[in-house]
């Protein structure tokens, strides 16, 4: 558009069609059509833009000054920081107020089979455990001593509750969804995660031409493209067989109610980019990024996967005294087998699945502590 107004300016459109091309993938093809495909001057997306400009010179330009004089230089306010600051100061002032109180939990360390697992206490003595029934470490060394006199080496399962749950993958990425996962998972920055993307997303050579390996990364939209959606699609039934493939191409909503899904998802520009064929052209951390995009592509047009979802109640005392332990294991991985949001690769134990062994109502499991 300002190349639009500069040209009309000076009057060298005269006569002249203009026209709009838009791509969100620096690929041939995708160039290729956009010029084949020429539209408008998008005349809501322009005023949105000048809407933007506007603000900034309203709020940013008039505040930034003001703070220099007032606080110190160097600092700045504008019309999307100054409300993120907002927020942050809020929650800051939110954890500062909140007032610590003391409490202790017991758990359980028991053996079955050969496979250690844990269990926590949720009634001693008939009376069910709260968050805040133990305040004091003197009653929960109490409670241990009663408990274990009570156990005598042993807990005895009472209840055993199986179920079977199936777990959707995650849509594909957006900006923000890529910038927690790479901090997650690859412990980048949000600026480095950013500065990666768009070296993948401008171009890297690759057996002497350069090629856009992901699209635009700057996108509020959890949509593919048709073509991308086919093209993964046959990718996942070759490499892990069409019974990993759902029936129908799975679609996502984006749930914020602002989104303006000028874009595609982020996703690589061609899924047989194989991360692993490609390793040699990336550097290190092009490569972590750019596999973490390629897996979580994959996995959102993957079946879904089904765990085995198990719990537990093991007593003692004549039942005074229970124990509750809660675990899943897969029983077929679907997406799983490519891609855990969060999880995989995660050197945070929370973050992985509770596996529980084999177990039996009246049947007693050791007691290790």
């Amino acid at each position: 558009w300002h190349l639009y107004e500069l040209l009309n300016e000076k009057k060298l459109l005269k006569n002249k069609p203009v026209h709009r091309v838009v791509f969100h993938e620096i690929t041939k093809k995708a160039v290729t059509e956009a010029i084949a495909h020429p539209g408008e001057l998008a005349t809501n997306l322009i005023n949105a833009q000048q809407a933007r400009r506007a603000l900034d010179y309203l709020v940013g330009f008039k505040l930034s000054p003001l703070l220099w004089k007032k606080i110190r230089r160097g600092l700045s306010a504008g019309r999307v920081q100054s409300p993120a600051l907002r927020m942050i100061v809020e929650r800051e002032l939110e954890i500062e107020a909140f007032k610590t109180r003391e409490y202790w939990t017991i758990e359980a360390a028991l053996t079955a089979h050969e496979q250690n697992f844990k269990a926590r206490l949720t009634q001693l003595a008939g009376e069910k455990i709260t968050q805040f029934s133990l305040t004091a470490q003197a009653e929960a060394e109490a409670a241990r001593e009663t408990l274990l006199a009570a156990a005598d080496g042993k807990l005895t399962v009472s209840k055993l509750e199986k179920k079977q749950q199936k777990r959707n993958p995650a849509p594909p990425f957006i900006t923000s969804t890529l910038q927690q996962e790479a901090a997650r998972k690859l412990g980048f920055t949000t600026k480095r995660t950013m500065m990666v993307a768009q070296q993948l997303y401008e171009g890297i050579e690759i057996g002497g031409e350069t090629a856009g390996l992901i699209t635009y990364m700057r996108t509020d939209s959890v949509n593919l493209s048709v073509d991308a959606v086919e093209d993964i699609r046959a990718l996942i039934s070759e490499i892990y067989g069409k019974d990993n493939v759902p029936k129908d191409p799975r679609l996502f909503k984006t749930k914020s109610k602002n989104a303006q899904e000028a874009h595609e998802a982020i996703r690589p520009t061609s899924a047989r980019y194989l991360p692993a064929e490609i390793k040699t052209y990336l550097s290190a951390e092009q490569f972590k990024l750019y596999e973490l995009i390629w897996k979580r592509t994959l996995a959102c047009q993957m079946i879904h996967a089904t765990l085995n979802v198990i719990s537990v109640d093991l007593t003692c005392g004549g039942e005074l005294h229970v124990f509750r332990a809660s675990g899943s294991n897969i029983a077929n991985p679907g997406f799983m087998a490519v891609y855990l949001e969060g999880k995989d690769d995660s050197k945070d134990s929370d973050d992985k699945e509770s596996f529980l062994p084999p177990l039996e109502v009246g049947r007693p499991v050791s007691l290790l502590d």
